[in-house]
C-alpha cells in the first residue's frame, strides 16, 4: 500500500499504535485521583526551618566567613538569612513561610559570605526539588553545597526541615491576594493589612553571663524582614525597656515573630540568652494582649503588649496610585469627614496625603562624596518610608502617603536620612510642619533642618500636601490629652558631626603649630625687623 509518505509496515503500524496507547495511559494516569502534586492545580504553602550550616567554604582572610542564605524561586528571591559572623558552622533556626503556585519551579539555595563594602563572596548553592516532597509531612533534608565552576571543590552542607502544604477549598484567584505574591496594586502601593504593635516592657530573672553576676541586656524581634533591635541595658538581670516597635502585616494569617534575647559584651561576640515566639494568629485583633514569656534556651521571662491593628488609611503608593486624584475616591473622602458625620468614630478626625517627590542639594554622607538617601514621614506614631535611591545628592522617590489624622494639631516630620549597611542610618535633615499650616495642593520647597530644628542643614525637599478634616471632630479632640509619642529618637554618634568636629580640632591644632612656628622663627631671628618688633612688643 502506497501513500503520499510512502510506504507503512506492518512493523511501523505496532510501533505507532504502542506509541499511542502509552499517550493514552499517561492521560489517564494524569486525570486520576492520585494525590500527585505536580498534577494539583491549587496553590502550596510551604513552610521552611532553615536549621544550620556544616563545614562551609571559608572566603576571609582569617579563614572563617560571614555566611547568610537566600531562598529563590524562579527569579525571585523569597527569603534571606541573618548574617552569622566568623563562623563556618553557623545555625540559624530560621523559618519561612513561601506561597506557591506550581511545584515545577524547584526551590534554589544559594549562601554567600558578606563583606561589608564589597560584593558578598559566593559560597555554594543546591536545589529542592518540590515535586519530591510528601504532602502534610516534615521532612529534614540535607542539601550539599556545590559552585557550577567548581564541581569537585567541598563546600559544606545545609540543612533544612519542610513541610508542604496543599491550599485546599481555596480558589486561586481568592487566595492569591492573600498571599505572600502580592497582586500587581498591591505590589505597586506596598499596602499593608494590619500594625502589630510591641511594647517591650521588662524582664525578669534573665540569665547572667557576665563574671560580675549581672548581664548588659537587649532585645532583637524579627519577623519576616522586618527587625527591631532594643537598648542595652547596663548591668541588670530585670531590664525596664518600655520601647515600643511596629510591624507591619502583608496578609491576614499573621505570622511569627522571632524573639531574641542578647547580652551585650564589648570587643567580644554578644551572648545569647534565650528566645521566644508570638504566634500572631493566635491573638485577636484590636485589644492589646499582655504577655509573659518564657525564654528558651535560658532563664527568665519577657513582658510584651501585643495590639493587633487594622490600617485601612495607612499607606504608601507611587504618584500614579493615590487617592485624592481619583475624583470618586475624593468624594468618598469627603463624605467621610462631612459635618453631618459628626460622632461616626469620633477618633478619626481627618484624612492627610503627603507626596514625597524629590530633595536637591543633599549634604554628602559618604566617602565617595554622595549619599544613599531615603524619607521617614511620620504622624504621632504612624511612621512610613520611602524606597533608598542610591548614590544621589538630588533623590526623586515620587511616594505617596496616606495617614489618619487622630489631632489636627499634630505635626507631619518629615526625615530624610542616609542609608548605611547593616549600621543606623546617618542624618541628613528634618522638616517639621504643623497641619493646621499646610495649604492643600500646593508643591513646595522645604529647607531641611538639623535635629533639633533650630537651624538649617544642606538641601530643601519638595514635598505637596492635602488634609480633609471635620472641624467638630478636631475641635472635640482638642479636649482629649495629646497622643504619647512610644518612640523617642536616641542621640546616636554621627558621622557628619564627627566629620566636622574632627576638621574643626584639626583647624584648631594647625593654628597652634603656626603659632610655634612663628615663635621659632622669632627665635631664630629669620627675619630680624619681626624678631625685633616681637621682643619690642
Amino acid at each position: 500500500m502506497q501513500s503520499p509518505i510512502g510506504e507503512i509496515r506492518p512493523k511501523e503500524i505496532n510501533l505507532v499504535f504502542c506509541i499511542f496507547l502509552i499517550f493514552q495511559k499517561i492521560n489517564t494516569v494524569g486525570n486520576s485521583n492520585a494525590d500527585v502534586p505536580l498534577a494539583d492545580p491549587g496553590m502550596y504553602q510551604l513552610d521552611i526551618t532553615l536549621r544550620r550550616g556544616q563545614s562551609l567554604a571559608a572566603r576571609d582572610r582569617g579563614g572563617t566567613s560571614d555566611p547568610y542564605v537566600k531562598f529563590k524561586i524562579g527569579r525571585k528571591e523569597v527569603f534571606r538569612s541573618k548574617i552569622i559572623h566568623k563562623n563556618l558552622n553557623p545555625v540559624w533556626e530560621e523559618k519561612a513561610c513561601i506561597i506557591v503556585d506550581h511545584l515545577r519551579e524547584p526551590l534554589y539555595i544559594k549562601v554567600f559570605d558578606y563583606d561589608f563594602g564589597l560584593q558578598d563572596d559566593f559560597m555554594g548553592s543546591a536545589f529542592l526539588d518540590l515535586t519530591q516532597l510528601e504532602l502534610n509531612r516534615s521532612t529534614d533534608v540535607t542539601l550539599t553545597l556545590k559552585d557550577p565552576h567548581y564541581p569537585d571543590h567541598d563546600l559544606g552542607i545545609i540543612l533544612l526541615s519542610v513541610i508542604l502544604t496543599p491550599k485546599e477549598g481555596e480558589p486561586r484567584d481568592v487566595f492569591q491576594t492573600q498571599s505572600l505574591r502580592l497582586s500587581d496594586q498591591h505590589r505597586k502601593s506596598h499596602l499593608w493589612r494590619g500594625i502589630v504593635s510591641i511594647t517591650l516592657i521588662e524582664g525578669r530573672d534573665l540569665k547572667a553571663m557576665d563574671s560580675n553576676g549581672l548581664s548588659d541586656p537587649y532585645v532583637k524581634f524579627r519577623l519576616g524582614h522586618q527587625k527591631y533591635k532594643s537598648k542595652i541595658m547596663p548591668k541588670t538581670l530585670n531590664p525596664q525597656w518600655r520601647e515600643q516597635f511596629d510591624f507591619h502585616l502583608y496578609e491576614e494569617r499573621g505570622g511569627i515573630i522571632d524573639i531574641t534575647a542578647w547580652d551585650r559584651d564589648a570587643g567580644k561576640r554578644d551572648d545569647f540568652i534565650g528566645r521566644c515566639q508570638v504566634d500572631l494568629s493566635s491573638l485577636s485583633r484590636e485589644q492589646t494582649h499582655k504577655l509573659e514569656l518564657q525564654l528558651e534556651e535560658g532563664e527568665g521571662h519577657l513582658v510584651l503588649l501585643v495590639t493587633l491593628t487594622a490600617s485601612a488609611t495607612v499607606s504608601i503608593s507611587d504618584l500614579s496610585v493615590h487617592s485624592l486624584e481619583d475624583q470618586k475616591e475624593r468624594g468618598e473622602i469627603l463624605k467621610r469627614y462631612s459635618p453631618l458625620r459628626i460622632f461616626n468614630n469620633i477618633k478619626d478626625v481627618g484624612f492627610l496625603q503627603v507626596k514625597v517627590i524629590r530633595a536637591e542639594g543633599l549634604m554628602a554622607a559618604d566617602v565617595t562624596g554622595k549619599s544613599d538617601p531615603f524619607c521617614v514621614v511620620e504622624l504621632n506614631n504612624d511612621r512610613l518610608l520611602t524606597h533608598t535611591v542610591y548614590k544621589n545628592l538630588s533623590p526623586e522617590w515620587n511616594k505617596v502617603f496616606t495617614f489618619n489624622i487622630k489631632d489636627i494639631h499634630s505635626v507631619l516630620e518629615v526625615t530624610v536620612y542616609d542609608e548605611d549597611r547593616d549600621r543606623s542610618a546617618d542624618f541628613l535633615g528634618r522638616v517639621a510642619i504643623p497641619l493646621l499650616s499646610i495649604q492643600n495642593g500646593e508643591q513646595k520647597a522645604y529647607v531641611l533642618k538639623n535635629k533639633q530644628l533650630t537651624g538649617p542643614t544642606k538641601g530643601v525637599i519638595y514635598l505637596e500636601i492635602d488634609v480633609i478634616f471635620n472641624a467638630v471632630k478636631a475641635s472635640l479632640r482638642t479636649l482629649i490629652p495629646k497622643e504619647q509619642k512610644y518612640i523617642e529618637e536616641e542621640n546616636r554618634l554621627s558621622k557628619q558631626l564627627l566629620l566636622r568636629n574632627f576638621i574643626r580640632t584639626k583647624r584648631c591644632i594647625m593654628v597652634l603649630v603656626n603659632a610655634v612656628y612663628y615663635v621659632n622663627s622669632c627665635f631664630d631671628w629669620d627675619s630680624p625687623p619681626r624678631s625685633l618688633a616681637a621682643f619690642v612688643v
